[in-house]
Formats: structure tokens, sequence, C-alpha cells
């Protein structure tokens, strides 16, 4: 069976491959490069590019010497243009709203799992593999997306707007062993990224000074920060959508004279009236909701029933939280908490999860707390 492995240049694709290698696959890379730095002209929010080599360039570099050690053929394809128009423009929108988005959730579901599944099977390849931390496993004709060994680098989160049918033509080598034993199994053999950091940032794109990077997409517009217990202005923001709910740094609000210094928090985002609302303290009720509105859904395998009580990441690395789920429409669900939860927020994911399978998810439309809206 030929399988065709997303080589990244990091180490979990490199032994993703070789595993598949090892168990008598038929094994190629192939490198993706979806994202232009000198054409989007994003110079300015890329710390690592100072006329030096291109980030992504580098890793197609280290993609060359990982297949050469492992004995592999490597392909290399550009989707910069799928990326921008499926992924891209979809954050900057999400941004412009004032929501947070999250990129490399529809990076998988368009770039990974389509664009990069469809090169394949034209290449007459049977199946792809990634070096996601992600299991799956079939049962009665249906592939269900489960949980990694590895529950510190699960990254079903990631992958709940995938398709039963993009799952099935999917292998996940990664997904009974930890990020210890890739590394180990890297220097055995003798990998030069044996010791490479794991990347982070925007899907494809790296690294960034994120605020300064959105600047060059979505101009800066200067408003007031806005105690939300007060009303009183008590500094200047560079733009809404450039913060996130529950955001503390970066909000340059110094201590104010008289009053003690407990720490101030992004609470809420009024876009119409270019307001950052903040409040102070860690104990306190605005970052909290009881229930959430999810739409954009994608489930995988079984749609839970009306009414079940299942499990929700709102956030990656996040523990699950029990929530009842209520159908409201074919593409809309309510999910009732089981007790308030912090920073539920606009443009994330809500993902489902029945004990270790990844039921899918949607997006995060609206929030509330003892009936009152709080996304707005």
């Amino acid at each position: 069976m030929k399988i065709l492995v997303g080589l990244s240049g990091g180490v979990d694709s490199a032994v993703a491959a070789y595993l598949l290698k090892k168990q008598g696959y038929d094994v190629s890379g192939c490198f993706m490069r979806n994202w232009d730095a000198l054409a989007n002209g994003d110079y300015l929010g890329n710390p690592t590019i100072n006329n030096s080599q291109c980030p992504q360039e580098a890793d197609y570099d280290d993609a060359v010497a990982t297949a050469k050690k492992l004995g592999i053929p490597l392909l290399r394809i550009d989707f910069v243009k799928e990326y921008w128009d499926e992924v891209f423009t979809y954050l900057i929108r999400e941004y412009e709203a004032g929501r947070t988005p999250n990129p490399d959730i529809f990076c998988n579901k368009y770039i990974k799992f389509d664009a990069f599944l469809k090169f394949a099977l034209d290449q007459s390849f049977d199946m792809i593999a990634m070096g996601h931390y992600a299991k799956r496993v079939d049962k009665d004709g249906v592939a269900y997306l489960c949980k990694s060994y590895d529950q510190n680098k699960d990254q079903t989160y990631f992958l709940n707007q995938i398709s039963q049918e993009q799952l099935k033509y999917a292998l996940f080598p990664l997904g009974d062993i930890d990020k210890a034993e890739v590394r180990k199994i890297a220097h055995e053999l003798d990998l030069e990224i044996a010791d490479k950091k794991d990347s982070t940032g925007v899907c494809f794109i790296g690294e960034r000074h994120f605020k300064e990077f959105l600047k060059n997409y979505i101009p800066a517009k200067k408003g007031d920060i806005v105690d939300i217990e007060t009303g009183r202005v008590i500094g200047r923001h560079d733009g809404v959508m450039y913060y996130t709910i529950g955001q503390r740094k970066g909000l340059g609000i110094g201590g104010i004279s008289g009053e003690v210094a407990k720490g101030w928090f992004v609470c809420k985002k009024d876009i119409k009236k270019n307001i950052l609302y903040v409040a102070s303290g860690d104990e306190n009720e605005y970052l909290l909701s009881d229930r959430c509105i999810v739409k954009s859904l994608n489930f995988i395998s079984i749609p839970p029933k009306d009414n079940s009580h299942i499990n929700a990441k709102f956030r990656y690395r996040q523990q699950d939280n029990g929530v009842t789920i209520h159908y409201l429409g074919e593409d809309e669900i309510e999910l009732i908490y089981d007790e308030p939860y912090k920073s539920v927020t606009t443009g994330q994911a809500a993902v489902l999860y029945d004990g270790d399978i990844c039921l899918g998810g949607g997006l995060i439309d609206s929030t509330y707390y003892k009936g009152k809206r709080t996304d707005i």
C-alpha cells in the first residue's frame, strides 16, 4: 500500500514516516508550501526573518535531509492559493468581526485532509499520513477519531472538522506513543531534527509578533480601554480585533494612583463602538458563561443524541468539560455546562467528546451567563 506522508521538516512527521516504512508500507514524503512570506509582505511580523533564509524554506531543507536519511522519495507541492482562499481569508474575516479564530482547524480541514489528500489520490497513493497525535479506530465500517496515547500532545481538537471520508483515508502513526519516544526514535535514527523545537504560531505561517502581523492585513484603529465596572477610560488600545478574551499581557495599562494593583484582563469587545472592556482581579464573573450556541457543525462519526451528556473542549489542552447538548437545528446546537466555565470565546471551537472519541465540533457563536448574553 502506497502512503504519502506530509513531511513538514519537523520531528513528528519524520518519525511517522519511519514507523510506516518499518511496518512495510511503500512510503513517500511530501512537503507542503502553503504560505509565501515574500509575496504576502509579512516580513514585518516575522521575527525569524532578518535577511536570512525564510523559515519555510529552512523546513523544506530539513524535510529533504530527513527523506534522504529515511531513504524515501520526497515530493513538493504548493497550496498557497488554497491556503489563502480557504484559511487565511477566514482568519482575517473572523478577527475583523471581533471573534478569535483557530486557523489550524481549517488548515486541517481544507489543506492537509482535502487539497493534500486529493493530490495524493491523483498521484496514485492509497492513503495519507500525518504526524498528528491522534488515533483512528475502525469498528463496523465506521472510522472513529480518538485521543492519542500521549494525552498532553493529543491533537484531536484541531481535527474536529475533518469528515468521515477524509478520516478513512488517513493514518496516524504516532497515536500510540508519546513525544519522549518520538524524540528517542529520532535520535536512534540520527536525524538532524531530533531536537528541533516544536512548531508554534499559526499553521504554516509560523511564529509572529501577532499584533504586528495582523496590522499588515487589518488597519489599526485606536480606541478606549474601559473599566467595565466603573465605565471610566483607563487606557488606549490599537484595535479591538487584536485582543482576545481573558488576555492579560500587552494591554499597556499601568498602575492607577490610589488603587491596589490587581491586574487587568480583557472581558469584552465592542467592535461597533471600538471599545475594549477590561476588569481587574482574579475572581469575578466577567469571564464566566454557563451555556453557548455552536454553529458550523461537523460530526466525524456518529452524532450524539439530543439531550445527551457528553464532554467538550473550548480551548486546546483544556480539560474535558461536562455539557448537555440540545439541537436547535441542522447546523446549530446549544451546550449547557455542568458548571460555569471561564473564557469560552466566540470564534473558537467547541470540540465534542464521548470518552476518548472525538465526535466532531463547531464554532462558538454566542455565550450566555445567568440568562444574559455575554459576548456582546
